[in-house]
């Protein structure tokens, strides 16, 4: 595992990498509204899993790796799979037919949250400290203020559509837990085999029930989902790992401040998206919230000294 601080020297070129970084995964969202304009949800994921699959196969070959054939491998494969892409963008890309964008960008960034619930619930394996308590808290005020409480009462297809988001965010949450168990292999290899088992499952239901051969989908569609393929999902994992190296954990975490005003950002200027008033203030504290959550503890405490 790359080490918290690497003994290279960082220049801003790297830095650029982070901001690249945090660009890839912020335009997911938008990306996804604007191939949902042609494309059924089932084909759109399908698509996109096998573009990026059949890109990072191509990186692998380029490298000289090959992908593992025994079952146990392929087994990991399709479980990590199923809970962390599969499963929750059948349910995200469904609920982004009827939330904007940049309300899904702010409600799926609240993965760090359910994962810290989930840790202090459940599992157990890491401690939970009250710093993250306040973050979790945050970031479920920030939730609840963007899904707006009093919509609760109408329970309308909007509202629905942002429960299911969150749905998705506690199982990308349990998929960052339990993606432990994939450690042994090459990251690559793992997103590789992952995509390509997500997308081979999905075809086939693609192919019975949205018939694509029938769609004519836009220009801007068929960009999109290329550019989901290929910028958001194959090169963001390439340059994640890129940022590891050079930067390490603590600094290529930080990566998921940048996420949620850039995906915002990209929400309005990409699709001319509003931003209400109860959009802003969840966002502020949702991103109060995994601030909270993922700030190094060591980190806190060269701040406090320095405030003394």
């Amino acid at each position: 595992m790359p080490p918290d601080t690497p003994k290279v020297r960082r220049g801003w070129r790297d830095y650029l990498l982070l901001l690249a970084l945090a660009c890839c995964w912020s335009s997911t969202y938008p990306l996804t509204k604007i191939g949902l304009g042609s494309f059924p949800p089932i084909t759109f994921i399908s698509a996109r899993s096998l573009i990026a699959a059949a890109f990072l196969l191509v990186i692998l070959r380029m490298r000289g790796i090959r992908m593992p054939t025994d079952g146990k491998a392929w087994k990991l494969f399709a479980q990590q799979q199923t809970i962390n892409s599969t499963f929750p963008f059948l349910l995200i890309t469904w609920a982004q037919q009827y939330v904007p964008a940049s309300s899904t960008v702010v409600l799926a960034s609240t993965t760090p949250i359910f994962a810290f619930l989930i840790t202090w619930g459940i599992t157990r394996h890491e401690p939970a400290t009250l710093l993250k308590l306040a973050g979790a808290i945050l970031g479920l005020a920030g939730t609840a203020v963007i899904v707006g409480l009093d919509a609760l009462s109408a329970l309308d297809t909007h509202i629905f559509a942002e429960i299911v988001i969150l749905l998705a965010t506690i199982s990308f949450a349990c998929a960052t837990i339990f993606g432990m168990r994939l450690t042994d292999y090459d990251p690559m290899v793992v997103a590789a085999g992952s995509l390509l088992y997500g997308g081979m499952v999905l075809l086939p239901f693609a192919l019975v029930i949205d018939h694509p051969w029938t769609l004519r989908p836009t220009a801007e569609a068929l960009a999109a989902t290329v550019a989901m393929g290929i910028f958001s999902s194959a090169l963001g994992l390439m340059l994640f790992y890129m940022c590891l190296t050079r930067l390490g954990t603590l600094t290529t975490n930080a990566q998921g401040y940048l996420r949620i005003p850039i995906g915002v950002g990209l929400s309005v200027l990409l699709l001319g998206e509003p931003v209400p008033a109860n959009l802003a203030l969840g966002l502020v504290l949702v991103m109060a919230g995994v601030a909270a959550m993922t700030i190094p503890k060591d980190a806190l405490t060269r701040w406090r000294q320095r405030g003394g």
